[in-house]
């Protein structure tokens, strides 16, 4: 018996050393993300270290965008439970969060903006932004600005992952006749989107009517993939310089399509061909053209084979200026819209570009805010008979 209190102070002092332990291996897996040192791990930093970005989801409890140490070890020692932004259900509320998804036998990964006015209550609508070749969810969102579009017409933004030999970087998304290591490897990126969209809908009301796509470059392409593929569950598209990579859409019903290309694409040209490559050499791919991209959708959706032509302000002095190109009639109410931009580059209009390398941008117009426009007129529809109207 006399032996009780030494063995409890043992016991004791065994929790406080594991403790102490647990709370150094805290601190330098905060130390190892916070690379420049200033107490805080900012998103850019995450980005570089997808495991810790997991765990430390929900951390940022003053919501100011950072995540200090005290806020990391709160929100371990309280079991990772989500702090604001999520709930004990698995639901997600307004924030930044990062999903993961099995699709056969890979993990895939997604990035999900809910802006501050989302209601549970409502279905909210959805737009899944796919970043470029050799990008992944950070480049997309600062290229093109979405984030703080969604917070002015309260949708849903959603940002996947494509897939590549890196874990964060260089990453491709298959769509059909490109691109990269999801091409020739054969990637299933319709059945991720699929499966995205399945998760999604456990965690936040999703308008399964209003779920759109769009995206840059490779981007692009993966969005006129998806549509053709996934016409089921994806209402209308706007893809950025980045044409249809296939011979012919195969969308089993009318999908209406907004595609934004730039005259003077030197990375996917707007004849079609060879564009440049990313260190400025001749390309790899050899892309379809804007017209084939164009006259594709055009009979898939049984639209007026001739457009209304409209000029567009130039409301900037940037040397640019943009067309407005309408195929309308099509079934369901579908249209066809070419947004040309004479002498645009690789890029997002309304937005300056993040790599000078990808030419020049408008400011004659916003891609945001025409596509969204855009968007809003074209749900999801239940077929309906349609008489063509005569050419």
């Amino acid at each position: 018996m006399k032996l009780r209190y030494p063995l409890l102070i043992i016991a004791f002092i065994g929790v406080f050393v594991v403790l102490a332990q647990q709370t150094d291996l805290v601190s330098q897996g905060f130390q190892r993300g916070d690379a420049d040192a200033d107490g805080k791990l900012s998103r850019d930093e995450l980005e570089k270290l997808p495991r810790l970005k997991i765990r430390a989801e929900g951390a940022d409890t003053d919501g100011d965008g950072f995540i200090t140490l005290a806020e990391f070890r709160s929100h371990l020692t309280s079991g990772g439970q989500p702090a604001p932004g999520a709930s004990a259900t698995g639901k997600v509320g307004p924030g930044d969060h990062m999903r993961t998804v099995t699709v056969g036998e890979m993990s895939r990964r997604y990035e999900v903006h809910v802006p501050a006015s989302y209601d549970a209550a409502k279905p909210t609508p959805v737009i899944i932004a796919f970043h470029g070749g050799g990008g992944n969810p950070a480049s997309m969102i600062r290229l093109s600005g979405l984030n703080a579009k969604s917070e002015q017409a309260g949708f849903i933004v959603v940002y996947p992952y494509g897939t590549g030999k890196l874990e964060n970087t260089m990453l491709t998304f298959n769509g059909g006749e490109c691109c990269g290591y999801a091409m020739q490897n054969k990637i299933d990126d319709v059945a991720f989107t699929r499966a995205l969209l399945d998760d999604l809908a456990t965690v936040v009301n999703v308008d399964a009517a209003r779920i759109f796509a769009t995206g840059l470059s490779n981007g692009g392409i993966i969005s006129h993939h998806v549509a053709s593929e996934l016409s089921d569950r994806i209402a209308a598209i706007a893809p950025v310089g980045g044409p249809l990579m296939m011979e012919a859409a195969r969308a089993t019903r009318p999908v209406s399509v907004m595609h934004f290309h730039g005259t003077a694409d030197a990375f996917a040209p707007f004849k079609g061909g060879y564009g440049k490559g990313a260190m400025g050499g001749k390309g790899v791919t050899e892309f379809r053209s804007v017209e084939h991209t164009i006259q594709s959708w055009v009979k898939a959706n049984g639209c007026q084979t001739e457009p209304e032509v409209v000029a567009l302000p130039d409301k900037a002095d940037d040397g640019m200026t943009a067309t407005r190109k309408t195929w309308s009639g099509g079934k369901d109410g579908s249209e066809v819209v070419l947004i040309e931009i004479e002498n645009g580059g690789h890029t997002w209009p309304g937005m300056k570009p993040i790599v000078a390398l990808l030419g020049e941008s408008t400011m004659d117009i916003s891609a945001n805010d025409l596509m969204w426009e855009f968007f809003q007129k074209h749900p999801l529809r239940v077929a309906q008979k349609n008489t063509l109207p005569k050419p």
